[in-house]
């Protein structure tokens, strides 16, 4: 474990929680709503988003125990999933997997938009749970699984930190860039997530051979 776990642990993270291309959808679900309700809800998405990455950080073992599921196992339909996202997100779209019409319309209750749909699944998707998870079992196989847990939780923290400043400002923001910049951005994300996917099913397809095998 060194710096460059850390780095690759915040970068990922951060790719697949996409809070600069969630901007606009944010700006359009908070539309009329008063400063100090827009305020609410982008607390409660960063604090619900938080909670559910940092809960599956230090309880996504015992999941794996519950259902008999290897390390490998899970590296590879990850990172499957990691690349179904990325490569919906290299086109410029908004994955079905993070959120659907039918949720955004559903959310009724203004202040609870935080929780869904911005919280779960925009945010904290099943593209961002797995992230955390396949890290959490690279540290756990390492030398130094302290630090390994560390980077992941400063990771999930500082992503978190910065998608709070950035729905802080986000109809300024979203302004200057519009949605061909948000989609400019999440085209770039993509293509870095593509490249991590495609790492965790290499990682996952070679410990199941040699865990079968014994090469």
């Amino acid at each position: 474990m060194d710096l460059a776990f850390a780095i690759s642990a915040f970068a990922s993270i951060f790719a697949i929680v996409n809070p600069v291309g969630n901007i606009p959808v944010f700006v359009a679900i908070t539309e009329g709503y008063t400063p100090e309700l827009q305020k609410k809800v982008r607390s409660k998405v960063c604090l619900v988003a938080g909670s559910v990455l940092i809960v599956f950080a230090f309880f996504g073992n015992y999941i794996f125990d519950l259902y008999g599921i290897t390390i490998p196992a899970f590296k590879i339909a990850g990172g499957v999933l990691l690349f179904s996202i990325a490569f919906t997100m290299t086109r410029g779209q908004m994955t079905k997997s993070k959120i659907s019409d039918e949720e955004t319309q559903e959310a009724s209750e203004k202040e609870q938009v935080g929780v869904v749909p911005l919280g779960i699944p925009l945010f904290a998707g099943p593209g961002a749970i797995t992230t955390v998870m396949i890290y959490v079992s690279y540290a756990q196989n390492s030398s130094d699984a302290t630090f390994g847990f560390f980077s992941i939780f400063l990771g999930i923290l500082a992503t978190i930190a910065i998608a709070y400043v950035l729905l802080k400002y986000a109809g300024p923001l979203f302004t200057r860039m519009g949605r061909s910049g948000a989609m400019a951005f999440t085209r770039i994300m993509g293509l870095l997530l593509a490249a991590i996917a495609v790492e965790f099913i290499i990682s996952g397809a070679f410990e199941a051979v040699s865990n079968h095998w014994g090469i």
